[in-house]
Parts: C-alpha cells; sequence; structure tokens
C-alpha cells in the first residue's frame, strides 16, 4: 500500500482503486462577498486548510453543515454511520490518509466535515440528466450516453469501480463517468449520481455527487444546495482525483457505492471503505422505497457549437473496441436487491446514443474484473486530417491530407514516427511512418498533394 491507493497487478498493468482522493464542496464564495449565507458559513468553520492548486478547504462544524437548511432537514438527526451494512460493501483501508493531497498541509478536527470554497466552477450551465422514456431513441435534451444498465426495479443499491481518465471537454460543457440511481415518475423523478467528470474550462478531473427529487426542477451538484448530509472528516467531493489513467500505461480506478439503509431510509454514499454522507430520502420521494433503474457509463453534455456535434470527449476518448489499459472501463459492477447482499451485475441492457462518437461494449466476466465495460469515444472530429511521412533521404516529413470516410481516433509522434489511428466499421487500424497512399485507398482513403517540409 502507497498512497493509499490499492494495487492490484492485472495483465502486465497496475490497477489502483484511488480511494481518497475526493472532496466536499461548498459552491459559495466564501468570505468574498459577505452576504448573509457566506456570513453564517463562515461562523461554522472552525478550520481552513490551504490545499494544491489553489484550492481552500473549510472544516465545517457537522451540525452547521449546509445540507441542515433544507425545509426538510430542518428539524434533522444526523445519521452519523451506517446502522447497518450490506454484505458485499469494498473493504480497502485507507494506511496513507495523505493521498488527499489538501491533507499533507493539515486535518479536519472530528465533529467537522472538509467543504471546498468554490473554484469558479459553473455548475448550472449543464446538469447531468437521466430521462427513461429517451432510452432507445435520441435524446431531446442534448445529453449523450455510453453506459449500461438494470431496469426490472426493486434495486437497494449499485456498486463499481471506474477507471479514471483525464477527457477533454470544451464550451462550458461536461463529461461525466458516474454510477446512477433512479427511482419516480413524473415531477417526482429522483436521481442519485456519484463519479468523476471534468468541465471547461477547468480541465481537472473531479470527484462529484448529483441529485434531484423533482425531475431536475431543483437538486444539485455536490453542496451547491442543502440536501447531501456529509459525516466523514477525512474524504470530500469536489477536488481533482489524481493520479490519471495513462493510454497503454497504468490505470487507475475508484471505487463507489450507493446504497439504502433500509432501517432509516438513507442512501449512503461510500468511496473505499469510507462512509462519505447520506442522501435522506425525504428529499428524493421518487427513491422512498426501492430504485427502478440502476446504470453505469458516461455521459456528455453536447451543445452543438458552430453548428455541428461537440468535440466533447467521455472516457479515455478511445472507443470500447480497444479495450483495457486504451478504452475506459466500468469494471466489478453489482447491485442490491432486498436480500441485503450485493450480486454481479447480469443481463445488463447498452445504450449509446450516438455509437459514432461514444459506443459502450460489455464484455465477458472475469475473476479479477467480475461483470464489466467498455465505454467512450472521441466525439466530433475533422474528416479531414494531415500525416506527416519522414523521407529519410532529405531528413523531412511529407505533409499528405487524408478524406477521412471513418472515424478518426488520433494522430501523435512515437519517436521519430507519426501515428495515426482509424476505424472502419468494425476494423481498428494503426498507421505509422512509411505508409503507403495504395494501401490506404482500399480502406476509403483519398490523398491529396503532398508537400515536403522541415521538422
Amino acid at each position: 500500500m502507497a498512497n493509499g491507493i490499492n494495487y492490484t497487478k492485472v495483465g502486465g498493468y497496475f490497477l489502483i482503486a484511488a480511494v481518497a482522493s475526493l472532496i466536499f464542496v461548498d459552491c459559495r464564495e466564501i468570505g468574498t462577498v459577505q452576504t448573509k449565507e457566506s456570513l453564517k458559513h463562515n461562523k461554522a468553520v472552525i478550520k481552513t486548510i490551504k490545499g494544491d492548486g489553489g484550492h481552500v478547504i473549510d472544516c465545517v462544524d457537522i451540525y452547521k453543515q449546509p445540507a441542515l437548511n433544507h425545509p426538510l432537514l430542518i428539524n434533522h438527526t444526523i445519521e452519523l454511520k451506517p446502522s447497518s451494512y450490506p454484505n458485499g460493501i469494498e473493504a480497502i483501508s485507507l494506511e496513507d490518509e495523505l493521498f488527499q493531497y489538501w491533507r499533507q498541509n493539515g486535518e479536519c478536527p472530528e465533529g467537522t466535515i472538509p467543504i471546498v470554497r468554490t473554484q469558479g466552477v459553473d455548475h448550472h450551465r449543464s446538469k447531468p440528466r437521466f430521462n427513461p422514456k429517451e432510452i432507445g431513441s435520441t435524446p431531446s435534451t442534448g445529453h449523450e450516453y455510453a453506459q449500461v444498465g438494470m431496469y426490472d426495479g426493486g434495486y437497494y443499491g449499485a456498486q463499481a469501480r471506474l477507471n479514471v481518465w483525464n477527457p477533454a471537454s470544451f464550451n462550458g460543457e461536461i463529461s461525466i463517468t458516474q454510477t446512477w440511481i433512479v427511482g419516480g415518475q413524473g415531477q417526482e423523478l429522483s436521481t442519485l449520481e456519484a463519479g468523476w467528470l471534468v468541465r471547461s474550462p477547468d480541465s481537472q478531473t473531479r470527484l462529484f455527487i448529483f441529485w434531484t427529487g423533482d425531475n431536475y426542477q431543483g437538486g444539485c451538484y455536490n453542496l451547491d444546495c442543502p440536501g447531501f448530509v456529509q459525516i466523514n472528516s477525512k474524504v470530500a467531493i469536489g477536488y481533482p482525483i489524481t493520479p490519471i489513467s495513462i493510454y497503454n500505461g497504468t490505470q487507475y480506478d475508484i471505487f463507489l457505492s450507493i446504497y439504502k439503509n433500509t432501517v432509516s431510509g438513507h442512501w449512503w454514499l461510500q468511496v473505499g471503505n469510507e462512509a462519505v454522507g447520506y442522501w435522506p430520502d425525504t428529499i428524493v420521494p421518487g427513491l422512498r422505497g426501492s430504485a427502478e433503474i440502476i446504470s453505469w457509463g458516461g455521459e456528455i453534455f453536447n451543445s452543438k457549437p458552430e453548428g455541428h456535434h461537440t468535440s466533447t470527449q467521455m472516457g479515455s476518448h478511445h472507443f470500447p473496441i480497444e479495450g483495457f489499459g486504451r478504452a475506459s472501463y466500468v469494471r466489478n459492477i453489482q447491485y442490491l436487491d432486498n436480500s441485503s447482499q450485493f450480486k454481479d451485475a447480469e443481463h445488463l441492457r447498452t445504450y449509446a446514443t450516438n455509437p459514432k462518437c461514444y459506443d459502450v461494449l460489455v464484455k465477458d466476466k472475469t475473476s479479477n474484473f467480475g461483470t464489466h465495460m467498455y465505454y467512450g469515444g472521441p466525439a466530433f472530429l475533422n474528416p479531414f486530417v494531415m500525416i506527416l511521412q519522414r523521407d529519410k533521404s532529405t531528413e523531412c516529413y511529407v505533409v499528405k491530407k487524408l478524406k477521412v470516410n471513418s472515424m478518426m481516433r488520433g494522430l501523435w509522434t512515437l519517436g521519430n514516427k507519426i501515428q495515426i489511428e482509424f476505424t472502419k466499421g468494425n476494423r481498428y487500424y494503426n498507421i505509422g511512418e512509411g505508409s503507403r497512399a495504395s494501401n490506404l485507398t482500399k480502406d476509403g482513403f483519398l490523398w491529396g498533394k503532398g508537400e515536403s517540409r522541415q521538422m
């Protein structure tokens, strides 16, 4: 065990459960604008800690936290720990508590919770939105998905390990990987969501939560509004997750579990072996009983900039067909029914709104990955790309313009080689230095005029 990370070597790679790189966020301007709300917050702060990247963490009295300002929680009695745990909950030791970098500079005292001051991120521009009625059709909301789910109802929890990446996001859009819990209909549609996201212009991968109890009319991210009750002084939401997975390299994932305490009715969030907090069922009327749908995977918001599909990426920004170390995964997918025992998910239903941009692929169950899937994609890519081919006699690179009739994946350098990836149909190609036009035209490429440039 090192840096608070549990290492498991599979297939030549280390899978790492980054179980503690999460931070709770109260996205208010604290100490800057002296509003009634900020003054109330300041009085609840017991200690302030300066973290990395300019983050400031306030250790807030647990009994004066924002959640208790919710009108349905005015006289709420905080449940300081779950009264019972389902069988099959992950147990990962947080031996090195300095994995969360802000904790290198201090600890929140017992009886307080860490809340990260606002970093100026607009959480209201693009909420996650799950509409069960859109499954199997093209969403009208601008949200696109590549996910797997179970839709038979009677669910009391869902858990999995989510592979952590840093996809590109543009135009204030979001790229999300998460677990969904969904229940209710109409104006009582309720969802609980937890995972990681990237939102431009902030380029960092952050752990987040989201909830709504009224079909997305209310609810919020993290602690942006009263609702989620935090009880943990070590783990927080909104702080950047590190480290990030590397293409063809080390893979990192985080374990997340959401489950219902059937005694109290609260829906608990667990990260690693840490019970982080809970959503009281009074604020999510559609989940006062069991959930109707549980789901895992990716989501983006497509604002259609410049009149075409967004370039915001999902997952590793590579397609599922590439598999481990290249495509983003969700592994050890499990659900909780009324038996109080987490079980491996079966008969998962796939849902990809736009497979040409983001796709999903369920794989056979294995001993290390259990029930698992790959998902994601590169989004919109310009149909024209430049490939550079080295002319060894002149030490120049010949620039060739390709008109692509299939999906581009990437263009990068590898030593003296220029690499380009693309797919055609279900086939995958990797073209390096010295590729000939005659080898490509039969696969749907048209070459333009070439010119020589010194590099």
